[in-house]
């Protein structure tokens, strides 16, 4: 077997498709299947159920996923650490779905401009996934919202961002001047589904202040509650960097009085892998992108680069 066929292998058993994983990988569902059942033949055991539509890890084939995401990762450190120039290389970087589209394009954007020999791959995720992956060592950093319990990996938090009530544009509470705790409490609410760390922050400010969000519906997408919102399902709570994307004006966003709601946004990582510099130069430029996006307005330096 060679280090293709356990690439192949891992992402068919991630997709549980073959298609899917062909597409994925760039290459045809043919020579994908036929590269598995090399594998398999090596091994002299299925590491697949071959269903209609989907396949499912055998016993040997759960084993044996451990196994190459072991080798893999080893490798990929080990190959990082001889070419670690901090101009080239590969940081895989994961972050939740309540953070990805908003705060990861600019970011991405810079990256690309100041490090045009190095890659960088986004893992969208929740936040248990995400904590599970940088363990294995699966990915370098992941950006989530605090609070997360967690043993043997660093966490960094990098900013603090409000929570917006938002409500249809035509809904009581939109024309008011001040909106308390007290406003919104018999108000039903939209939310993700609890799968999603922002539906925590949101429940347990809410409890902090003595009373439990009747959820309406639950999603898992912020653009379906945003959705919901305006089409007046109910109420809800958005970060401020989803806020700076919607134009639309069916939704009104306003903040609280008294204690405003907030979620800390901080990286994790695992300081028992491999740190290679380029790592370290985009958690430096991270650091300064995330103080920038706090305060809006800021000009955002290069990740990376001497600013001097």
């Amino acid at each position: 077997m060679d280090l293709d066929q356990l690439r192949y292998f891992l992402r068919v058993a991630e997709l549980r498709n073959f298609t899917r994983a062909a597409n994925a990988l760039h290459m045809s569902q043919p020579a994908l299947s036929r590269s598995i059942q090399r594998l398999e033949d090596e091994l002299g055991r299925p590491l697949f159920e071959r269903r209609s539509r989907s396949v499912a890890l055998t016993d040997a084939g759960t084993r044996f996923q451990a196994a190459a995401r072991q080798i893999t990762v080893t490798l990929d450190e080990v190959k990082a650490e001889l070419i670690d120039d901090a101009e080239r290389g590969r940081i895989r970087l994961g972050a939740i779905p309540t953070i990805a589209p908003f705060f990861l394009p600019g970011l991405l954007r810079e990256f690309a401009r100041d490090y045009p020999g190095a890659s960088l791959l986004v893992q969208e995720d929740t936040t248990d996934n995400l904590i599970h992956r940088c363990k294995q060592g699966e990915i370098d950093l992941a950006l989530l919202a605090l609070p997360i319990s967690v043993r043997y990996l660093d966490v960094e938090p990098l900013f603090d961002e409000e929570l917006l009530l938002v409500v249809a544009h035509d809904h009581p509470l939109a024309g008011k001047r001040r909106i308390g705790i007290r406003d919104i409490k018999q108000h039903a609410f939209v939310l993700l589904d609890e799968a999603h760390c922002l539906s925590g922050n949101v429940v347990a400010f809410c409890q902090q202040r003595a009373f439990q969000p009747i959820a309406v519906e639950r999603t898992s997408q912020i653009a379906t509650v945003q959705e919901l919102v305006a089409l007046s399902h109910g109420v809800s709570m958005i970060p401020e960097m989803a806020r700076r994307l919607d134009s639309s004006k069916r939704r009104v966003y306003r903040s609280l009085s008294g204690v405003t709601p907030k979620r800390t946004i901080a990286a994790l990582s695992n300081p028992y892998r491999y740190q290679s510099r380029l790592l370290g130069a985009f958690r430096a430029g991270l650091r300064d992108y995330a103080r920038g996006f706090e305060t809006r307005g800021h000009r955002r330096p290069p990740i990376g680069r001497d600013r001097n």
